[in-house]
């Protein structure tokens, strides 16, 4: 297979929230875990989306690395399945919650490593699809993140390399405009929304794991340098009691699923803040009421795109501001 080596398979970023931008006051409290309701569909390389009310899974590849074509809803208490996505499947799309509608974006045909363009929408009222205007160029394994009421789509892959590709979608025009690049190219990324500014961290391109830390300036169109993490793709972002916090992730290096949970601090560096009870690749984080939660991903490294993934869900709180 090319560069892309089926290693490109996304972290979606989608794990980002624009919650919370200032700098902690102080010290948040004890990190505490709890096992959720798993899913009904064992998922990896998947989208996950919250909307404030509910968390929505989307596609990925499950049992026997088949795809998953159930969408599936979580209200805090239980999963429900909720319909099926249009088509055949998708691995390593991603995904974006704005203003009542789930944009389902590019992605892997099936269990390949053919990118699609395609730009799905679901409305979570009417429980309907419709499309939006597609990505300027196929690509899969990317990263999106919202902010000021845009999708901001980094990185990913087409079915030969990975790309610096920078495209912003905006639904009032439903319209793509192309922004400054990514310093690298690079699949896989951990994205999120911060003090104005949009983070990606870490990532990967064929089996080079990446530990570099990118900002980027809406206001200047630019992009600047930030602290290093250890290297990983696939982990999950989320902002949080007023920091980043990194999930998991994978190391293709030492052929783990990682653990660790990193907290950006007020002096601007990586600390180890907690570890996931069940270390996980394509480390879904998302934001619903005063939690995160890390939806499905795999324990198992794998080089494939058609992983099998698990249907866990860990919640992590910590007390805001404590200490």
């Amino acid at each position: 297979m090319p560069r892309i080596a089926s290693r490109l398979i996304a972290c979606f970023l989608l794990g980002a929230s624009t919650l919370a931008a200032a700098a902690p006051d102080s010290a948040p409290g004890q990190p505490s875990w709890r096992a959720e309701s798993p899913m009904h569909h064992a998922r990896a390389a998947h989208a996950v989306a919250s909307d404030g009310k509910a968390i929505y899974a989307l596609a990925g590849t499950g049992a026997g690395g088949a795809p998953v074509l159930v969408i599936e809803r979580f209200d805090g208490n239980a999963w429900r399945d909720e319909g099926r996505i249009p088509g055949q499947g998708l691995n390593a799309p991603a995904a974006a919650a704005l203003d009542g509608k789930i944009y389902l974006i590019g992605g892997f045909g099936t269990d390949t490593n053919v990118p699609v363009a395609d730009v799905l929408v679901y409305d979570t009222t009417a429980m309907t699809w419709s499309r939006a205007a597609p990505l300027p160029a196929p690509r899969g394994g990317h990263a999106t993140v919202v902010r000021d009421g845009k999708i901001h789509v980094l990185g990913g892959g087409n079915s030969t390399s990975t790309i610096a590709d920078h495209d912003v979608y905006d639904p009032a025009k439903n319209a793509w405009t192309a922004r400054a690049p990514l310093p690298r190219a690079e699949g896989s990324p951990a994205v999120a929304a911060y003090g104005g500014k949009l983070y990606a961290i870490g990532g990967r391109s064929g089996m080079s794991d990446f530990g570099a830390v990118d900002i980027y300036d809406p206001a200047t169109n630019s992009w600047s340098s930030g602290p290093p993490i250890e290297p990983r793709g696939t982990a999950g972002a989320a902002t949080y009691c007023g920091t980043i916090y990194v999930f998991g992730g994978e190391s293709q290096a030492k052929r783990q699923s990682l653990g660790e949970v990193f907290r950006l601090t007020r002096g601007g560096a990586w600390e180890l803040a907690s570890t996931l009870p069940t270390p996980r690749n394509f480390a879904r984080a998302v934001i619903l009421g005063d939690a995160v939660y890390v939806v499905g991903g795999s324990p198992t490294p794998e080089a494939s795109h058609a992983s099998t993934g698990s249907a866990i869900v860990e919640r992590f709180s910590v007390a805001c501001g404590a200490g």
